[in-house]
């Protein structure tokens, strides 16, 4: 009897990292899971959480991410999309929206290639990024990472048409890149792949202590705290008093955010259309904020967070600028859009640390213009398991307008002195929660360290936690867990402080720092980096007008 081979499934096939950079050059979404070679070109439109966060992930092992942000249904999904699997250590490409460049593969040129290094020892091929500390700075004054052959590390291409810019805005960004490389552990394949499985490893252990499992009985409480809130606005509005009813309807709407960030993280049942519906009632029926708009923009800032061109939740021109990088009118990856430094955001720039707050009150308007704009251009999911759910959006916020704007703000008020006060207390009540939204990442690092940092250590670097005795939980309701948060996203938050003390030993055994401060010390810290944004932007101002003078940056030498 003859023996049978056993050949293996197409699905195992290794292939080398020459043959990957070919799919992507051909426009191919490939992305790396668990050394599991995904294309997932067909799952694009079918993702809840759209196309942007799997753009960010293309060439990348995203093997952390996605374990981070996806339950375990959602992750053998993905694993149908597989076409191989590669051997050994992945090394990053740069993907094609953050700039990457990739050459196309021709099996006649290239199996001499792939049968050497490339496939072998990828991370000596000349495709690998280099070290981002090492960037040359173009004449036009644009940096960027130096390039090998393949140009896959190569970040946004230049401007051509920018104008030349004082050189200390370069030199800054390079003392930003370098204290971060000084003060974090090292980018070396061999230190972030020990961070990367002390990760892991941290993650089993969070789940064997069972910090993924809902409190349901703080739930509960949060319930009885929501309807306190709501009986008291609504027997002050019945007694006419107009202000003290607003502050209540303010105190519940800033209450209930937190529980529509559970629900939008999967964190309360972990069923995917039972959450999101949760979020849906509290955020569009309750509050009148869309659910999808949020998800849709926090996915992406979960990915690639505090990166001034990704990063929505940075972008915030021509109000605030976080970094100097937004003096550059830099193209949104996210809006799609430019974000032009032009005179009115000089203006605002420069007065940005004494306009946070003022702004911050108002800042839940924002939130409606961009809750309509997601529904008016049909940016939620049309396929998939998400696609019925704007319709739920759709009912709840003509739901929310009929109530607040007709039935209590027009038919019981009864004049426009009155309503404007109602309005502006319940919205000024409820400004707390942007900024402990921003507090988390105004103040911490936007530098570029390259593609290959691990998820953990980017995670922390971006992010910082307050510190808070445990009777104020509800008050910061899990937004003061921000950098656990950001490690585990899926996590409860009435378990993140428990969570506390095994990340502060994780940084310990990394070398990663911790960033915590106490509340008042982390609003110095950003209205600090504001102000320090605001002093280049002046220092930038005099430079021009000397520029304008002279002619010339400097006398050469």
């Amino acid at each position: 009897m003859g023996s049978t081979t056993l050949r293996p499934s197409r699905k195992d096939t290794i292939l080398s990292r020459r043959y990957i950079e070919g799919q992507i050059a051909e426009g191919k979404h490939v992305v790396i899971f668990e050394g599991r070679v995904l294309k997932v070109d067909a799952y694009m439109k079918f993702h809840p959480g759209g196309e942007k966060p799997m753009k960010h992930m293309v060439g990348r092992d995203a093997t952390d991410e996605i374990n981070a942000l996806h339950s375990r249904e959602a992750r053998e999904i993905m694993l149908a999309y597989q076409i191989g699997r590669i051997e050994g250590t992945w090394t990053n490409f740069l993907p094609p929206i953050q700039g990457g460049k990739f050459r196309p593969y021709h099996e006649d040129t290239c199996s001499s290639e792939d049968n050497s290094s490339l496939h072998d020892s990828a991370s000596s091929g000349a495709s690998t990024p280099p070290s981002p500390i090492f960037e040359a700075i173009e004449s036009n004054g644009t940096t960027h990472r130096k390039a090998g052959a393949d140009s896959s590390g190569v970040s946004t291409p230049p401007n051509e048409d920018a104008a030349p810019r004082p050189h200390f805005l370069d030199a800054r960004t390079r003392d930003e890149i370098v204290f971060d490389t000084v003060k974090y552990p090292s980018l070396d394949a061999a230190s972030q792949e020990s961070i990367k499985q002390k990760y892991r490893d941290l993650n089993e252990r969070m789940l064997a202590e069972g910090l993924f499992n809902c409190n349901y009985t703080a739930y509960l409480v949060e319930c009885c705290r929501y309807t306190l809130f709501a009986a008291l606005s609504y027997w002050f509005l019945q007694l006419g008093w107009w202000g003290t009813s607003g502050f209540w309807l303010g105190c519940l709407w800033h209450q209930l955010v937190f529980t529509a960030h559970d629900a939008g993280h999967m964190g309360i049942t972990h069923n995917f259309h039972v959450d999101t519906i949760i979020g849906i009632i509290i955020a569009d029926y309750i509050g009148g904020l869309s659910l999808g708009w949020w998800k849709r923009s926090h996915n992406v800032h979960h990915i690639v967070t505090n990166e001034p061109e990704h990063d929505p939740d940075i972008e915030h021109m021509p109000f605030f600028a976080i970094s100097h990088r937004f003096f550059d009118s830099l193209q949104s990856t996210y809006y799609d859009r430019n974000m032009t430094f032009d005179a009115f955001s000089r203006f605002m720039l420069k007065i940005q640390n004494y306009s946070y707050y003022p702004i911050m009150m108002l800042a839940r308007f924002n939130l409606y213009r961009l809750s309509w704009e997601y529904l008016l251009k049909r940016q939620a999911p049309r396929k998939g398991p998400a696609r019925w759910h704007v319709w739920v959006e759709y009912g709840g916020q003509l739901f929310f307008w009929y109530w607040y704007c007709y039935l209590v703000v027009y038919k019981t008020i009864p004049d426009w002195s009155s309503r404007l006060t109602f309005i502006l207390v319940s919205h000024v009540v409820s400004s707390p929660l942007h900024v402990q939204i921003t507090l988390s990442h105004f103040a911490m690092s936007t530098a570029d360290l390259g593609i290959n940092e691990s998820f953990a250590q980017k995670m922390l670097r971006t992010t910082m936690d307050v510190d808070c005795p445990t009777w104020l939980d509800f008050f910061h309701g899990g937004l003061q867990f921000q950098a656990i948060h950001h490690l585990y996203p899926r996590m409860p938050r009435h378990n993140l402080r428990r969570a506390q003390k095994y990340v502060a030993e994780f940084c310990r055994d990394t070398g990663i720092p911790y960033a915590l401060f106490t509340f008042y010390d982390g609003n110095k810290q950003v209205v600090g980096r504001l102000g320090d944004v605001a002093k280049q932007l002046r220092i930038l101002e005099e430079c021009r007008k000397s520029i304008a003078k002279e002619g010339v940056f400097a006398h050469p030498h």
